[in-house]
């Protein structure tokens, strides 16, 4: 029988003291699953061609760090999927065999327009009631009732499934992969068109990433609001984000050029840093480790599933803010707070560490880059982290979502710094007078 959402036979109602309305149940186009699909065939045609490229060439090393940056995150995306889905215990043969062949999102992209095609062609009852507050303008909020069918809810878990696998994709994947082939052109000095085509695919897989990462951490904070970004806003993050991942990659791979010996010492140097900073909290509250995470799961399996989270974790905050901040204490693993000096302390330290490798750069350099200009390219790079730094204070004081439900707003925030420094420059002052 074919799925069906149920529609309420009342219209809208607005209630001036911000009473309670029902709303007809709709959906959208699921956009974002055909966007996540399209990425990942993309990419991992693109990488294909360019393994063949370096087989041809016998460039056995980047081939194979290539065909294991294609790989990798392709397993990881599969198992991640599986996982959302809990098909293991289910008799889904052709499923898990799409699967295993590595084309798992493709048949997930099938059945989620399957579900999307198929409703309104016959009735069914609900299944749960979704109450949302829904922003008006200056904080006022309407409550909405929303009656959830058999079908929304299953689109629903296909698009949160494909939200987290657009993550583990990006930066499991892409960037790794972005890396590296930025890396070969610099030592190269030559941009082949496939990889050329690769490089905009792991980029722009990348910044797709970290626009979710953007809306997840405004959905699991506002749970109790629909959250709609308008087009200001994407277009703000997308130039934050796509700015700060390039000119990150851009910077380590210049500096790895330079200084091969130091590569190892700084990459693993973030990589544990970033590792245990959660692992280091979560031993000092003193909690026990949360037992929601999957009911199945042993002792070791949930360790290795919080360990897998945690090294994505890490890998995002290599290359750019992960805007969700892992609370392994927590229930939800998720801590929920907005944390302004978190992600101040966050951009400082990589601007200066932006900024002291690429300077380690300009003084160690090979002769290969003296074809190009370097000290513009030094001001080139800081002068883009900056101006990504400037597009996400915009984006957190005028076109968040919730900016309105903010205790306090980046505005507040520097404004307090500001009056801090002023009070204690006033009192050393004073001191020096007497």
């Amino acid at each position: 029988m074919m799925d069906k959402v149920y529609e309420t036979s009342n219209p809208p109602k607005v209630t001036e003291d911000g009473g309670f309305g029902e709303i007809r149940s709709q959906t959208h186009p699921p956009f974002s699953i055909l966007t996540s699909t399209i990425l990942f065939c993309a990419e991992i045609v693109a990488a294909s061609v360019v393994a063949a490229g370096y087989s041809y060439s016998e460039d056995e090393a980047w081939m194979s760090l290539t065909i294991v940056f294609m790989l990798v995150p392709s397993i990881m995306v599969q198992l991640t999927l599986t996982f959302i889905h809990r098909d293991l215990g289910r008799d889904r043969p052709l499923i898990l065999l799409m699967h295993l062949l590595q084309l798992g999102p493709l048949i997930r992209c099938v059945e989620a327009l399957i579900v999307y095609c198929s409703m309104g062609r016959e009735e069914e009852p609900y299944v749960s009631i979704s109450r949302k507050k829904k922003l008006q303008g200056w904080g006022a909020a309407e409550e909405e009732e929303r009656e959830v069918g058999h079908s929304l809810r299953r689109l629903a878990t296909h698009r949160n499934a494909f939200k987290r696998t657009a993550v583990v994709q990006a930066f499991l994947g892409s960037t790794p992969q972005l890396t590296l082939q930025l890396y070969v052109s610099v030592l190269e000095r030559n941009v082949p068109p496939a990889r050329a085509v690769l490089m905009a695919m792991s980029l722009a897989s990348t910044t797709y990433g970290a626009l979710i990462l953007n809306v997840l951490a405004i959905q699991i904070k506002y749970d109790d609001y629909k959250v709609c970004l308008s087009v200001p806003a994407f277009l703000c993050i997308v130039m934050w984000r796509c700015l700060e991942i390039a000119t990150r990659v851009t910077v380590l791979v210049l500096f790895c050029s330079a200084l091969k010996g130091w590569v190892t010492a700084v990459a693993l140097g973030n990589l544990l840093a970033l590792f245990l900073l959660p692992w280091i909290k979560f031993w000092r509250s003193g909690a026990s480790l949360p037992k929601n995470v999957e009911k199945n799961f042993s002792w070791f399996g949930t360790i290795t599933v919080l360990g897998s989270m945690t090294l994505l974790y890490s890998a995002i905050n290599m290359f750019c803010w992960s805007a969700v901040q892992l609370n392994l204490s927590d229930r939800d693993l998720i801590d929920q707070s907005q944390n302004w000096g978190r992600l101040s302390l966050h951009y400082s330290i990589r601007l200066v560490e932006n900024a002291a490798l690429i300077l380690l750069w300009y003084f160690y350099k090979e002769d290969v880059f003296e074809y190009i200009c370097s000290p513009l390219l030094v001001v080139q790079l800081l002068v883009g982290y900056i101006t990504a730094i400037f597009f996400m204070l915009l984006f957190y004081q005028y076109l968040h979502p919730c900016r309105f439900l903010f205790s306090h707003n980046v505005e507040n925030y520097l404004a307090c710094v500001c009056c801090r420094r002023c009070i204690k420059h006033r009192d050393d002052g004073r001191e020096t007078a007497v």
